[in-house]
């Protein structure tokens, strides 16, 4: 930022900017008032917004224009520079809009316009009652879009959960590390679903689909009717099946209940192995880590996340972990846990006053088996997130569909991911026939190193780095018979956004 801006919230954009002062990006972020605004120059037009991402704050400033909008470079969400709408997840809330006006050889911006009215109607013959069974990533971004599309219909969310939705990614990063107060994980206080007219049924278990009646019966016996059904049911932590996993000083980490009793486990325990170097696993390590316990990690492979990341992100990964005090037992497993500490399969024991299981999750499908519908290692979806069961729909952790990417039917545990799949499956609940088309994106926070993933790669003929791991300034692209597939970075935030939309153009 230059020394003559006047604010060290950037320039006064009410007193106007040169219109030399934008640069190769076209993002220019200053202030009009107390309030922070960007300016995009899109074409010959200069488009202004509100300058933080709705969803972490990210500035949008450092992001990427993509035609007539901006993706924000922490975690990809996407806002209609026009509108100001929340284009894409994990962002669900839209950014306010500016006018602008050219005077001279400057842009100035005037004034906050009022939010833009919806531009999708919702077609006549829409169903009267939608059902979602599930609350999580997917489900909730469903009910969420349904509402700011123009459903007026019978609206109603199943859960099993005894919290309302929350930002589960959350749970294992800061709020676990003791950086983010409970309020921040709720997705939408309480108010908001009386407000939007959805039904949210918390501790409702789902047990049964009858699809010639179009019911979801629950297990005190009562049933939902619907005219739509979207199946959001995610994913549940696997239990290892060994001696000790029920002790009370054993958990695994899925909901804000889980959450909640690590921390709370934490504040008098002194030393926590934690089974599995996934990211989940590791993340709960390096909170945990945060709150000051010593921190075992017991794992079968050589290098953590090398099946990901591959091996020289692997290595940097156990590097930033042990340079923060982790100890790692690698090529190891656990054999059995006690009340004071944990076997080792290669010999030996860890004492253990905590023990968080982090092995992976499986997809919760009993429903949609039980009621036949097509499954392969998920729920068979088509391009639109149709079951094979017409009127039926799934989204998020238990799906399976076609990824025009790759060439091939994956299913993957990512949280925008499921949001996205939500936000489409709304679309097409109330007859639209949009297509799943967004390239796979997670992100995995350790201490201060954050790790950007987009794409979709189970296996890679080549591997290229660019820039430096040590230095935590690269980008890593994997590639598979010459075309780019996936691309891991740290701290290149827009060369990962530039790779998401070179994959978005490049589908085979």
């Amino acid at each position: 930022m230059s020394s003559d801006t006047g604010s060290e919230n950037g320039p006064d954009l009410a007193q106007g900017v040169p219109l030399e002062s934008f640069g190769t990006t076209g993002l220019l972020a200053g202030h009009v008032g107390d309030d922070t605004v960007m300016i995009a120059r899109v074409g010959d037009e200069f488009l202004a917004v509100d300058a933080a991402c709705t969803h972490y704050h990210g500035p949008l400033s450092e992001g990427l224009i993509v035609g007539d909008t901006v993706r924000c470079p922490w975690h990809h969400a996407c806002f209609n520079l026009r509108t100001g709408e929340a284009v894409r997840a994990p962002a669900l809330s839209p950014v306010s809009c500016w006018s602008t006006a050219i005077r001279g050889d400057k842009v100035f911006v005037l004034h906050k316009l009022a939010p833009a009215a919806g531009s999708v109607s919702v077609p006549a013959g829409a169903p009267q009652k939608i059902v979602i069974v599930g609350a999580g990533a997917a489900g909730f971004a469903a009910a969420e879009r349904l509402r700011r599309l123009g459903y007026a219909g019978s609206l109603t969310m199943l859960s099993d959960d005894d919290a309302a939705p929350v930002d589960r990614p959350n749970l294992s990063k800061d709020y676990l590390a003791g950086g983010a107060p409970e309020e921040w994980v709720w997705l939408r206080d309480d108010a908001f679903y009386a407000d939007q007219r959805i039904d949210l049924r918390l501790k409702a278990n789902a047990v049964r689909l009858d699809i010639a009646a179009r019911e979801v019966e629950l297990a005190d016996g009562s049933r939902v009717p619907y005219d739509r059904l979207l199946l959001a049911t995610g994913a549940e932590a696997i239990r290892l099946p060994i001696p000790g996993m029920d002790l009370p000083h054993v958990y695994t980490l899925r909901s804000l209940a889980d959450s909640r009793a690590i921390i709370a486990r934490a504040a008098s325990a002194r030393r926590v192995v934690v089974i599995g170097a996934s990211f989940i696993g590791l993340e709960v390590a390096a909170s945990l880590r945060t709150r000051g316990l010593e921190v075992h990690v017991v794992a079968p492979e050589r290098r953590p996340m090398e099946r990901v990341l591959g091996p020289e992100m692997g290595d940097f990964v156990r590097q930033l972990h042990e340079e923060h005090g982790v100890v790692f037992h690698l090529e190891n497993t656990v054999d059995a846990i006690d009340v004071q500490r944990v076997s080792l399969k290669a010999g030996g024991s860890v004492e253990a006053d905590l023990v968080v299981a982090g092995v992976g999750v499986r997809p919760r499908l009993t429903l949609a088996e039980q009621a036949g519908l097509a499954i392969n290692r998920g729920v068979v979806v088509d391009a639109c997130l149709q079951t094979s069961v017409p009127g039926i729909f799934a989204a998020g952790d238990i799906a399976r569909w076609p990824d025009p990417h790759s060439g091939a039917d994956i299913r993957v545990e990512h949280w925008v991911v499921a949001q996205r799949q939500g936000q489409t499956a709304a679309m097409n609940l109330i007859g639209g026939h949009e297509k799943f088309d967004a390239v796979p994106f997670f992100w995995s926070q350790h201490y201060d190193v954050p790790i950007n993933y987009v794409g979709h790669a189970e296996s890679w003929d080549e591997l290229l780095i660019e820039g430096s791991i040590a230095a935590r300034d690269c980008v890593l692209r994997y590639k598979r018979a010459g075309r780019v597939i996936a691309a891991a970075s740290i701290y290149r935030d827009v060369d990962s956004l530039r790779a998401e939309v070179e994959m978005e153009r490049d589908s085979p």
